[in-house]
Parts: structure tokens; C-alpha cells; sequence
């Protein structure tokens, strides 16, 4: 009896070992990118100062817009955005993600937060929207709920090949969908205003990493 007890435990102790080999982080597997400031671009609206519309304190990029700004350029159509726009890490092929830590205030709503921007077909792989307090993809699904005035952990992988965007949110998957194809891509994050979005809007970004196998 002993030494059956003794197996049962051996094998509750390897099963719980594989399955901790299982539920590791979303980057395992992955290279980092090196990101340098060269790498981040600010695109704002097209009449303001950066500084009127963006800080960097202690790591954080805060970023904001009202409803009723200029696009970022004098040929834009677009709606109002303060963005991060990741540049020389465009990519075309592999696998490719986006890591960071996002915090909405609340009160902001109708507003994308991260995007993959597509250079060919629809314009975006895949926006994330603050709307209500969640966080939605395309002001539909629901990937998190509750994210007003807290920071979250978020992970966004691109898989170019299999044309599939998976959404981590503090460590757990929440979404992974099909998504179109394009002919080159990249990484954004900020305020981009959307439908419903309110008059002023919010987001703050730290810890941006990116990474590709």
C-alpha cells in the first residue's frame, strides 16, 4: 500500500510538472526586438505641439486627443489619433508580437488603443478599442472586461503565415482570430478616436517590447 501511495504521488508530481511546462509566458519561443527611440514615432494632430498632446515621465507614454482634433497630417481624412507608430520593425513574413502594459482612465470610450496597421486591403490586421470600460476587438468582441484605470498586461501575436492574430491579456489568452493578409505590417499604440468616442481620450503605454521567430 505504501508503495502504491508512493507511485500515485510520483505521478501527481509529473503531471503537475508537465503541465506547468504547458502555461508558460506568451514570448517563450520568441526573439526580442532591440527598440531603440529611433524606432518610436509620434504621429499627433497636424497643428499642435507634440508636447500638447503627449508626455514621457518615468517610462510612461501618455498619450491623449479630443474628439474635435486635426488628423495627424494635412492630406488625412482619418479621425483624430495620438499614437505610437513602431517604425524600422516593419515586417512581411514570420511571426511577430507585440508586448506592453496599457492603461485607459476612465471616461475615455470609442477610442482604438493598439492596432496592427496592414499596408494592403483593409487598412488594420487587428484593432483594440476601449469602449464601455472593455477592452473589444473592432467594437465587437469583448477580449477584456473592466479595464478603466488599471494597468493590464497585453500581448498581441501576428502569425503571418497561418493569417492568425492572438490576444494575451495579463498572461491569459482571450482571443485568437482570422485575420487578412497584406503585403507588409506594423505596430501602433495610443488613442486613435473611433465610433462613440468620447470628447476626450486617454491611453498610457510602458514596457513596449517587440518580438519574432
Amino acid at each position: 500500500m505504501a508503495r502504491m501511495f508512493a507511485l500515485l504521488c510520483g505521478l501527481l508530481i509529473w503531471m503537475g510538472s508537465e503541465n506547468a511546462q504547458t502555461t508558460g509566458s506568451p514570448t517563450d519561443g520568441f526573439t526580442q526586438q532591440t527598440l531603440t527611440d529611433s524606432n518610436i514615432v509620434m504621429q499627433k494632430p497636424y497643428d499642435k505641439n507634440l508636447s500638447d498632446r503627449y508626455s514621457f515621465v518615468d517610462g510612461v507614454h501618455d498619450m491623449w486627443v479630443y474628439s474635435n482634433d486635426k488628423p495627424h497630417n494635412l492630406t488625412s481624412n482619418t479621425r483624430p489619433r495620438t499614437e505610437i507608430r513602431i517604425t524600422g520593425k516593419d515586417y512581411k513574413t514570420g511571426v511577430w508580437q507585440f508586448e506592453g502594459e496599457g492603461y485607459v482612465p476612465r471616461g475615455t470610450n470609442g477610442v482604438c488603443v493598439m492596432q496592427i496597421h496592414g499596408y494592403l486591403g483593409p487598412a488594420t490586421v487587428i484593432m483594440l478599442d476601449a469602449v464601455n470600460g472593455d477592452l473589444k476587438r473592432y467594437h465587437a468582441d469583448v477580449v477584456s472586461p473592466d479595464i478603466f484605470d488599471r494597468w493590464f498586461h497585453l500581448n498581441v501575436i501576428h502569425d503571418t503565415d497561418q493569417r492568425i492574430a492572438t490576444v494575451f491579456v495579463d498572461g491569459e489568452e482571450r482571443i485568437a482570430v482570422n485575420v487578412t493578409g497584406g503585403d507588409s505590417y506594423y505596430f501602433k499604440c495610443g488613442v486613435y478616436a473611433q465610433i462613440d468616442a468620447s470628447f476626450c481620450m486617454e491611453s498610457r503605454w510602458r514596457n513596449i517590447k517587440l518580438w519574432s521567430k
